[in-house]
Protein backbone atom coordinates (compact mmCIF):
# COMPACT_ATOMS: atom_id res chain seq x y z
CA UNK A 1 0.00 0.00 0.00
CA UNK A 2 2.69 2.47 0.73
CA UNK A 3 4.64 1.46 -2.38
CA UNK A 4 1.18 2.31 -4.76
CA UNK A 5 1.59 6.13 -3.38
CA UNK A 6 5.39 6.03 -4.23
CA UNK A 7 6.18 6.23 -0.73
CA UNK A 8 8.71 3.51 0.62
CA UNK A 9 8.08 4.24 4.30
CA UNK A 10 4.48 5.79 5.28
CA UNK A 11 4.36 8.74 7.57
CA UNK A 12 4.54 7.82 11.04
CA UNK A 13 0.99 8.30 12.93
CA UNK A 14 0.50 8.06 16.61
CA UNK A 15 -2.44 5.59 17.54
CA UNK A 16 -3.34 8.07 20.61
CA UNK A 17 -6.00 7.83 22.93
CA UNK A 18 -6.54 11.14 23.71
CA UNK A 19 -5.75 13.91 20.92
CA UNK A 20 -2.13 14.65 20.45
CA UNK A 21 -0.75 17.89 21.29
CA UNK A 22 2.25 18.22 20.31
CA UNK A 23 4.79 15.01 19.63
CA UNK A 24 7.89 17.53 20.91
CA UNK A 25 7.70 19.75 23.32
CA UNK A 26 9.84 21.93 24.67
CA UNK A 27 11.29 21.33 27.90
CA UNK A 28 10.12 24.35 29.45
CA UNK A 29 6.51 24.11 28.13
CA UNK A 30 6.69 20.16 29.92
CA UNK A 31 7.12 21.68 32.94
CA UNK A 32 4.85 24.69 32.48
CA UNK A 33 2.25 22.01 31.79
CA UNK A 34 2.83 19.92 34.41
CA UNK A 35 -0.04 19.35 36.46
CA UNK A 36 -0.04 19.07 40.71
CA UNK A 37 0.32 15.05 40.65
CA UNK A 38 2.94 15.01 38.76
CA UNK A 39 4.95 17.19 40.69
CA UNK A 40 3.35 15.02 43.60
CA UNK A 41 4.92 11.58 42.14
CA UNK A 42 7.98 13.81 41.14
CA UNK A 43 8.97 14.36 45.08
CA UNK A 44 7.55 10.83 46.05
CA UNK A 45 10.44 9.69 43.23
CA UNK A 46 12.92 12.00 44.65
CA UNK A 47 12.32 11.16 48.37
CA UNK A 48 12.66 7.65 47.73
CA UNK A 49 16.50 7.31 47.58
CA UNK A 50 17.51 9.29 50.74
CA UNK A 51 14.82 7.46 52.32
CA UNK A 52 15.99 4.32 52.05
CA UNK A 53 19.24 4.85 52.14
CA UNK A 54 18.82 6.59 55.78
CA UNK A 55 16.53 3.57 57.24
CA UNK A 56 19.08 1.15 55.85
CA UNK A 57 21.76 3.11 58.04
CA UNK A 58 19.47 3.10 60.81
CA UNK A 59 18.80 -0.61 61.04
CA UNK A 60 21.87 -1.88 59.29
CA UNK A 61 24.72 1.15 60.31
CA UNK A 62 27.75 0.54 57.71
CA UNK A 63 30.42 0.68 59.94
CA UNK A 64 32.58 2.63 57.85
CA UNK A 65 33.19 5.32 59.86
CA UNK A 66 31.17 8.67 60.94
CA UNK A 67 32.34 10.37 57.12
CA UNK A 68 30.60 7.65 54.62
CA UNK A 69 27.30 8.99 55.43
CA UNK A 70 27.10 12.49 54.48
CA UNK A 71 28.31 12.22 50.94
CA UNK A 72 26.41 8.90 50.15
CA UNK A 73 23.49 11.03 51.50
CA UNK A 74 24.04 13.93 49.66
CA UNK A 75 24.50 11.55 46.28
CA UNK A 76 21.24 10.05 46.96
CA UNK A 77 19.46 13.44 47.30
CA UNK A 78 20.95 14.82 43.71
CA UNK A 79 19.82 11.21 42.27
CA UNK A 80 16.55 11.00 43.32
CA UNK A 81 16.10 15.20 42.32
CA UNK A 82 16.71 14.03 38.21
CA UNK A 83 15.17 11.04 38.58
CA UNK A 84 11.93 13.25 40.25
CA UNK A 85 12.31 15.70 37.13
CA UNK A 86 12.59 12.98 34.81
CA UNK A 87 9.19 11.72 35.72
CA UNK A 88 7.36 14.71 35.84
CA UNK A 89 8.88 15.48 33.00
CA UNK A 90 7.89 12.23 31.09
CA UNK A 91 4.34 12.38 32.19
CA UNK A 92 3.32 15.49 31.25
CA UNK A 93 5.13 14.51 28.07
CA UNK A 94 2.46 11.87 28.19
CA UNK A 95 -0.08 13.77 27.76
CA UNK A 96 1.43 16.12 24.68
CA UNK A 97 1.58 12.73 23.23
CA UNK A 98 -2.07 11.88 24.03
CA UNK A 99 -1.63 8.76 26.11
CA UNK A 100 -3.36 9.76 28.99
CA UNK A 101 -5.92 12.24 29.81
CA UNK A 102 -5.58 15.54 28.39
CA UNK A 103 -8.17 17.85 28.52
CA UNK A 104 -6.68 20.32 30.68
CA UNK A 105 -3.61 20.93 28.47
CA UNK A 106 -5.60 21.27 25.21
CA UNK A 107 -7.16 24.28 26.66
CA UNK A 108 -4.00 25.77 28.24
CA UNK A 109 -2.10 24.97 24.15
CA UNK A 110 -4.83 26.35 22.92
CA UNK A 111 -5.03 29.95 24.64
CA UNK A 112 -1.46 29.95 24.71
CA UNK A 113 -1.30 29.56 20.79
CA UNK A 114 -4.51 31.83 20.12
CA UNK A 115 -2.72 34.27 22.41
CA UNK A 116 0.81 34.14 20.29
CA UNK A 117 -1.76 34.39 16.62
CA UNK A 118 -3.54 37.43 17.94
CA UNK A 119 0.12 39.09 19.07
CA UNK A 120 1.77 37.96 16.03
CA UNK A 121 4.51 35.99 17.74
CA UNK A 122 5.50 32.55 16.09
CA UNK A 123 3.85 29.63 17.67
CA UNK A 124 6.92 27.80 18.94
CA UNK A 125 9.15 30.60 19.52
CA UNK A 126 12.14 31.74 17.62
CA UNK A 127 15.46 29.56 16.69
CA UNK A 128 18.86 30.74 15.81
CA UNK A 129 19.38 27.80 14.02
CA UNK A 130 19.60 27.19 10.46
CA UNK A 131 15.52 25.66 9.52
CA UNK A 132 18.34 22.63 8.62
CA UNK A 133 19.45 22.50 12.19
CA UNK A 134 15.97 22.65 13.50
CA UNK A 135 15.11 19.61 11.50
CA UNK A 136 17.82 17.88 12.80
CA UNK A 137 17.15 19.01 16.50
CA UNK A 138 13.76 17.79 16.19
CA UNK A 139 14.28 14.43 14.15
CA UNK A 140 16.76 13.39 16.63
CA UNK A 141 14.13 14.72 20.30
CA UNK A 142 10.92 13.51 18.94
CA UNK A 143 9.27 10.71 20.45
CA UNK A 144 11.94 10.87 23.23
CA UNK A 145 10.06 11.45 26.24
CA UNK A 146 8.78 8.19 25.39
CA UNK A 147 12.10 6.67 26.17
CA UNK A 148 13.48 9.11 28.78
CA UNK A 149 14.03 6.57 31.43
CA UNK A 150 16.52 4.84 29.61
CA UNK A 151 18.37 7.80 27.76
CA UNK A 152 17.19 11.17 29.24
CA UNK A 153 16.69 13.49 26.33
CA UNK A 154 14.57 16.34 25.58
CA UNK A 155 13.60 19.16 23.27
CA UNK A 156 15.96 22.17 24.10
CA UNK A 157 15.06 23.92 20.51
CA UNK A 158 12.43 25.68 19.31
CA UNK A 159 11.16 25.11 15.66
CA UNK A 160 8.36 24.76 13.89
CA UNK A 161 8.11 20.63 13.61
CA UNK A 162 5.67 19.39 16.64
CA UNK A 163 3.41 16.99 14.36
CA UNK A 164 -0.17 19.05 14.90
CA UNK A 165 -1.93 21.24 12.31
CA UNK A 166 -1.78 24.41 13.77
CA UNK A 167 -4.38 25.82 11.26
CA UNK A 168 -6.46 25.15 13.93
CA UNK A 169 -5.33 27.85 16.60
CA UNK A 170 -5.60 30.40 13.85
CA UNK A 171 -8.82 29.31 13.03
CA UNK A 172 -9.85 30.02 16.51
CA UNK A 173 -8.17 33.22 16.75
CA UNK A 174 -10.24 34.74 13.93
CA UNK A 175 -13.30 33.59 14.91
CA UNK A 176 -12.42 35.07 18.31
CA UNK A 177 -11.50 38.44 16.44
CA UNK A 178 -14.87 38.30 14.57
CA UNK A 179 -16.78 37.88 18.33
CA UNK A 180 -14.71 40.74 19.73
CA UNK A 181 -15.73 43.12 16.87
CA UNK A 182 -20.01 41.87 16.69
CA UNK A 183 -19.21 43.06 20.48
Amino acid sequence: MAQESGQLVPPKRLNATYPVIDTDPHWRRAFRYARGEDWTYGAGMAAIGPAFLTVTERYAPSFSGRGAYPPLFRLSVAVGLVAGAGLVYQRSCLRFLGASENQREIDLDMREMVDKVKKGEPLYGTSTLSPYMQGVAARNSRFSSLLSHVVPFANFVNHNQHGVDTAKYYQQAERELEAEKGT
